[in-house]
């Protein structure tokens, strides 16, 4: 019979918001008239800016003609889309990225799992936690941890606690490690890093031969002028970080798919012979081995956020979720609850009240208000006493779910 990979017998049972779905499900069942606002994953509900339809419907009649039809394009992405990411994205904001050195991709969520294929199992891993579930269970998988403990913690890999206690800045750590996972801003606290704090980041990495692993998904979403949008603002950053971007929020692209991974060809890693090796180079043949690239229809679309009419559009996008955003973190306030997040990031981080587990108030919102939202404690042990709100919703649904929390939530 054939042998499976052990590894995925490590996870916990059930991936986070497949657990949430099961609990709501239930829930439905016992009472079939309720009817649910769901402000838990973040996926986005509003429809594509016009620019982007019209580029991917003049796409589609291209595809009708063979004149203009196109069949498998270049694994990496067109031209045509690096170089406006490069040029509006990076170079724009003083950032040293050459098109070359970008890579289009189908999510940002896979790219992360993916970087994993270039790199040696024998690494140590830093987290932040809470985390992302993404970034730990991917190296699960691929077997870098050992088994997880009775909190969830998986041996082998270093947890970085951030709370309000620490103003949810994650402390360098004492000793060495060699991949360290960043995200901002964060998912799923909201919080942002300033240029110092990302500094003192690669400036270990640097000192160390560490490599940073630099979610910014949502940095489309920050209003800060003083916070950095990109790793590479920092100094130093191309020889020790990887970024990872994603068209999903601010373009709405979630069932659209397509993002971008940015490899500097300056970053390298070291071979089992301890020869330098240009990690560039590694992820582009994994690309043109694994992957033929994102479809031109859709390419075309997000090369139309980078039009006139595409920033103005995606902006005010970005603008009616966070004003969702603040209309939370008010509400909420106003009830007395203790939320963090929501200014700079499409998250409300909500501490619970009374000591109440994440589960435990999940199942109270869901049961007294009808409210979906996220618990704390499903993106690791230090999330235990939080839960995350988010602002990806419809005006009306946010409004009426704010009234039911604050209705028939007594702090």
């Amino acid at each position: 019979m054939v042998t499976i990979n052990d590894n995925y017998l490590k996870l916990k049972a059930g991936y986070l918001f497949p657990e949430i779905a099961r609990r709501v499900n239930a829930f439905v069942e016992s009472n079939p008239d309720a009817s649910i606002i769901k402000l838990g994953i973040g996926d986005v509900t509003e429809p594509l800016p016009e620019a982007c339809r019209e580029a991917m419907v003049k796409a589609i009649e291209e595809m009708g003609d063979r004149a203009t039809f196109k069949g498998y394009g270049p694994e990496q992405g067109y031209a045509w889309l690096r170089e406006k990411i490069a040029a509006q994205d990076f170079q724009a904001r003083g950032c040293d990225i050459d098109p070359s050195e970008i890579f289009v991709s189908d999510g940002s969520k896979c790219d992360c799992g993916n970087i994993l294929d270039i790199l040696g199992k024998g690494n140590t891993i830093a987290v932040t936690d809470p985390v992302y579930p993404v970034y730990v269970d991917t190296n699960v998988m691929a077997g870098h941890t050992g088994d997880a403990d009775d909190s969830g913690k998986y041996g082998g890999l270093v947890y970085l606690p951030i709370s309000a206690d620490n103003d949810f800045t994650a402390k360098i750590p004492t000793e060495k490690v060699d991949i360290i996972y960043l995200c901002f801003p964060n998912n799923p606290t909201g919080a942002v890093a300033s240029k110092e704090a990302l500094q003192a980041w690669v400036d270990y990495a640097r000192a160390n031969g560490s490599l940073i692993l630099f979610d910014a998904a949502y940095e489309a979403f920050i209003s800060d002028p003083n916070v950095p949008h990109s790793i590479y603002e920092i100094e130093g950053a191309r020889d020790c970080a990887i970024e990872f971007r994603s068209f999903s929020k601010n373009a709405g692209f979630t069932g659209t798919r397509c993002a971008l991974t940015v490899v500097p060809k300056t970053l390298k890693g070291k071979a089992s012979d301890g020869s330098d090796v240009a990690l560039w180079g590694l992820w582009n043949r994994r690309q043109s081995t694994k992957f033929n690239g994102v479809s031109y229809v859709v390419q075309r679309g997000a090369e139309a956020v980078y039009s006139e009419a595409g920033q103005a559009q995606t902006k005010a996008l970005i603008s009616f979720y966070m004003e969702n955003a603040k209309i939370i973190c008010d509400r909420l306030s106003e009830a007395g609850l203790k939320v963090y997040g929501g200014v700079n990031a499409p998250y409300v981080w909500v501490k619970t009240p009374d000591g109440m587990s994440s589960w435990d108030f999940f199942d109270k919102l869901l049961s007294l208000a009808n409210v979906v939202g996220t618990p704390g404690s499903g993106f690791g042990a230090a999330g235990e006493g939080y839960f995350r709100i988010s602002a990806f919703n419809s005006r009306a649904n946010v409004n009426e779910a704010m009234d039911r929390i604050t209705k028939n939530l007594k702090v």
